[in-house]
């Protein structure tokens, strides 16, 4: 964020968590009311609290107040709007809409830069004045009023079904999140790493990816992770011998897979729910055994490097005793059991699990592990959880808020049925060629805009075709999600890689083509789960689950070893043929 922030920050974040947790518990409440207060909440910490510059802050308080404003008038006049079934009425709510549509794109560009905005302001263009356009890709036209009040007064568009989720769900988790990063559970998470993984060869990058695949389940943030567990992770490893190139990519690889990691899936799973009708749960395990298979490779890969160089484990004195172990390891395991109790025993929705999980988190802001917390700790502990909620409450906002434009655009238009016929005339009917062009999008798409984003957009338009072609809903999702991700360690723009990069001061492009190497997985697992459906339907068919992942996990080690072992070139070609023909073959 920018300058330091005020305390008034703490009040607001405090009023937007309680609102949001409060929604849980409410009850009903119209969906042109709950969205657009969710946008009111997010403008203050994207235009003011994040300005880097006075310029940048005296713009954002007058954009944040007029936005405001009309977020405000949306929701108290909900009922009228809502009888006017998408068309604006006057010049007042006309400016209102374009406005509105104005303010999401800045808001947008400060948190994340141009492409995002860019791309959805093509699409507004391609509204607007996408009926002179010759050919099947122009549309018949759509009046002004119309367009613009389905976007902004209708629940579709800024408050459509993408939204709804980023206020009922994600933003519930995020809290969650934020208040077990603030307490102790960030240390209980290190502990139970180093006490599983410490002793093994090669003990300090297993570490790094036990903590990671912890971390990750609740920060669901490649960024977040490197940045948090890095700093601890890398360092071990550097001061062990370890090559810097290595120390960086175990740690952007592994912190990369909290985004295919349940729980939280970088709120991925959340939208993958609204968007494919499947339940929580169920999302949920059908990603479970990807995601481990993801991390095995990894742990594989590093077995592997250890065979070139020797790979030290934690010394004695950097593992933790049994009793801190214990005590740590408490502060997260208790909020999990009453998630997982809420989900699973009692059969609550995710988000009202996560309210309750949540309460646990923040009692135990109070205690560490030596007992009570003083007063000084525990203010700062309430501090960093309620301005943490705050600004990635916001930061999710405005990325989904940007991306329900270019979705209800294609809506509106009819562009994402006509780019679907597209990709299937283009693969002449051919499985394997749709698949190849929609993941080379989602690498294109994902270097640009945030994983979700770009997940929503690719699966909005090439996810139709993919199912045409036979495939299922969720296998559809689930891979166009983990090819959305590839961005995170693949060049020209993998932003893992740089972080960690920077901080052991190691040349990117020698640490991304490391992590390409141990995150295989990456590229290979996505296959898998078209390849063999009964990964991600387990529980329908346990035994054909169980082979699958045995072979997928048989072949990715084959080929990670192939990859990272010191070998002949032709050796390694040969393990690397070997091992996607074991993890692959039907």
């Amino acid at each position: 964020m920018g300058a330091p922030l005020h305390r008034g920050w703490l009040l607001w974040g405090a009023l937007g968590v309680a609102t949001h947790l409060g929604l849980v518990l409410y009850g009903l409440v119209p969906n042109l009311v709950v969205r657009p207060l969710h946008m009111a909440f997010a403008l203050p910490w994207v235009l003011v609290a994040a300005a880097k510059t006075p310029a940048q802050r005296r713009s954002g308080w007058v954009l944040t107040l007029l936005g405001m404003a009309a977020c405000v008038w949306i929701a108290t006049h909900a009922d009228a709007l809502g009888d006017q079934y998408g068309f604006l009425e006057g010049p007042t709510q006309t400016a209102i809409a374009a406005g509105l549509l104005a303010l999401v794109l800045e808001a947008a560009r400060r948190v994340i830069g141009w492409p995002l905005p860019l791309m959805a302001t093509l699409a507004l263009a391609y509204g607007l004045w996408g009926q002179h356009i010759p050919g099947e890709f122009g549309h018949a036209g759509t009046p002004l009023a119309s367009f613009l009040g389905t976007l902004t007064i209708a629940e579709g568009g800024l408050w459509g079904s993408l939204t709804g989720v980023s206020v009922g769900v994600v933003a519930i988790f995020v809290i969650f999140g934020a208040v077990l990063n603030a307490g102790e559970a960030g240390q209980g998470f290190m502990n139970v790493a180093a006490a599983a993984a410490g002793r093994l060869t090669g003990g300090a990058a297993k570490v790094s990816v036990v903590s990671s695949a912890l971390f990750g389940s609740i920060s669901g943030s490649a960024s977040a992770n490197v940045a948090s567990t890095g700093t601890i992770t890398m360092p071990a490893m550097t001061r062990l011998g370890y090559p810097k190139r290595l120390a960086a990519a175990v740690e952007a690889v592994a912190s990369s897979g909290g985004q295919i990691m349940p729980p939280l899936m970088g709120a991925g799973a959340f939208v993958m729910v609204e968007l494919t009708g499947t339940p929580y749960v169920t999302i949920m395990a059908a990603a479970a055994l990807p995601a481990l298979l993801y991390f095995w490779t990894v742990w594989g890969g590093i077995n592997a490097w250890n065979r070139r160089e020797s790979l030290a484990p934690l010394p004695q004195d950097a593992q933790p005793s049994r009793r801190d172990l214990l005590l740590t390891s408490g502060f997260f395991i208790l909020p999990f059991a009453v998630l997982l109790w809420g989900m699973f025993g009692q059969h609550w929705t995710p988000e009202y699990a996560a309210v309750l999980a949540t309460g646990v988190g923040a009692a135990l802001l109070w205690w560490n592990v030596r007992g009570r917390a003083d007063a000084a700790s525990v203010r700062a502990r309430w501090r960093q959880a309620l301005l943490g909620a705050g600004q990635q409450v916001a930061m999710i906002a405005t990325i989904i808020l940007c991306a329900s434009i270019i979705i209800g655009v294609l809506s509106i238009t009819g562009l994402g049925v006509k780019i679907t016929s597209v990709i299937l005339s283009g693969a002449q009917g051919s499985l394997a060629l749709s698949l190849l062009l929609t993941a080379v999008a989602c690498l294109v798409l994902g270097m640009e805009v945030p994983t979700t984003a770009a997940y929503v957009i690719c699966v909005s338009v090439a996810g139709p075709a993919l199912t045409r072609l036979g495939l299922e809903p969720l296998q559809v999702h689930l891979f166009v999600f983990w090819f959305a991700l590839l961005s995170t360690i693949t060049p020209p723009v993998c932003g893992a890689v740089f972080i960690a990069a920077g901080m052991v001061g190691e040349h990117w492009l020698r640490v991304a083509l490391t992590a390409m190497a141990l995150g295989v997985g990456l590229y290979v697992v996505p296959l898998g789960i078209v390849v063999h459906p009964a990964l991600i339907g387990w529980w329908d068919q346990p035994w054909l689950g169980l082979l699958a992942f045995v072979r997928m996990g048989v072949g990715l080690s084959i080929l990670s070893h192939a990859l990272l072992a010191p070998a002949p070139l032709w050796r390694r070609g040969v393990g690397a043929v070997l091992g996607l023909a074991v993890a692959l073959w039907t």
